[in-house]
């Protein structure tokens, strides 16, 4: 994970302070880039432990359209729960846009998800393999709005890849950007393995890339560490269609953070 402590290094040297809706200020710079290659290993940060059972749970409660917290506190999973109302909702927000966008009045919702999956199986050189988490007409109605905000899936028809793109306009560089590498890394290798398909890249794309000031000095301790080699994420091969996971499929092999 090189690639993440590279960011982490850039933004320590050139970020400059910004005030923030938190009120802990942070220093940050605007537009940067990682790639990940996913092809012989997966992203997940070894210079710390990450949650990775969270992150499963979080990507399959995504995939499933919900956006109530139940699933996730069932799981073990509290990463939403600040947000929640008393009921546990937390409005339009990522599940719904993925899995049931609201399109013109009265029209039938857009399953964003199965359509870019007929997209790639379809017509993979297209353009358009694009999701996107941002609809201005929900976004004051969300709890969070969507600091991932759109993806593209790009086929390399020669080496029979498929690669992913994120943008994100917010990012947490130190706790929720492992997180977000790890998620959709792992989104990647499903979409490839429904697609028929190897995987290729995950590139991650930042817009306002930050870190907190309280986070600074664990910040430079991650940067003093020295990466050990990534692990495997194995995925149950019987798997055919996106909406068929669960957590069982995935066994994450070789992990040994500091």
């Amino acid at each position: 994970m090189k690639s993440y402590l590279d960011l982490l290094d850039h933004v320590l040297t050139h970020g400059k302070p910004r005030d923030d809706r938190t009120g802990v200020g942070t220093i940050g710079v605007f537009g940067a880039q990682a790639r990940f290659d996913l092809r012989d290993s997966f992203p997940v940060l070894t210079t710390k432990k990450l949650h990775l059972r969270s992150i499963i749970y979080e990507l399959l409660w995504f995939l499933n359209g919900d956006t109530n917290v139940k699933y996730l506190q069932e799981n073990g999973v509290t990463i939403w729960d600040e947000w929640a109302d008393e009921n546990g909702d937390l409005g339009p927000v990522y599940g719904k846009q993925w899995r049931r966008w609201q399109g013109a009045e009265g029209a039938e919702p857009i399953d964003q998800i199965a359509r870019v999956v007929d997209s790639i199986k379809n017509n993979p050189t297209s353009r358009r393999h694009i999701i996107s988490g941002w609809n201005v007409v929900d976004v004051d109605q969300m709890a969070l709005p969507p600091c991932h905000t759109m993806f593209q899936f790009y086929v390399d028809t020669t080496a029979n890849e498929l690669s992913c793109q994120l943008y994100q306009r917010s990012a947490d560089l130190f706790l929720g950007v492992p997180f977000n590498i790890a998620s959709y890394a792992l989104l990647t290798r499903m979409m490839a393995q429904v697609c028929g398909l190897k995987s290729g890249e995950f590139v991650h794309t930042f817009g306002d890339l930050h870190l907190y000031k309280n986070h600074l000095d664990q910040a430079r301790e991650q940067v003093s560490r020295e990466p050990r080699p990534l692990p495997l994420m194995k995925i149950n091969p019987d798997v055919t269609e996106i909406d068929q996971f669960k957590f069982e499929d995935f066994e994450l092999v070789g992990y040994d953070p500091h």
